[in-house]
């Protein structure tokens, strides 16, 4: 197995918690599974939980080198942790196709919150 690729994002969880003031609902639908917004919703700071996903998925779209395009969804892009474990991405549609052509088959993600900001790093295993 080889690293194929690499992607990191940084994510402003008070941009995250505006947008879902104003956006709420509908913003969340479009981003997020509805596994992923029942695990932030139990958290205490919910904010940085989604934030923290939505930075694994841009770090993920990075390693894919796809950005937002080539019909890859934010949906697509699912981070879940199964209870005592690390959390992890699970791809979909466009995603999982990009990923398979690239030879992509393991994930490995960390994510961290700090001074407002959510990271994450997703590396591509082949």
């Amino acid at each position: 197995m080889a690293i194929v690729a690499l992607g990191m994002d940084l994510t402003q969880v008070e941009r995250v918690r505006e947008v879902l003031e104003r956006r709420g609902a509908r913003f969340a639908a479009r981003v997020f599974t509805e596994g992923e917004r029942a695990y932030c919703d139990r958290r205490k700071a919910a904010a940085n939980s989604y934030a923290g996903r939505f930075a694994v998925k841009e770090a993920v779209m990075k390693a894919l080198g796809t950005g937002w395009a080539r019909g890859v969804r934010w949906v697509d892009i699912e981070v879940v942790r199964p209870p005592g474990e690390a959390p992890t991405v699970v791809l979909h549609g466009a995603s999982l196709e990009h990923a398979r052509r690239r030879g992509i088959v393991r994930w490995h993600i960390t994510i961290t919150h700090d001074a407002g900001l959510a990271a994450a790093v997703a590396v591509a295993e082949s």
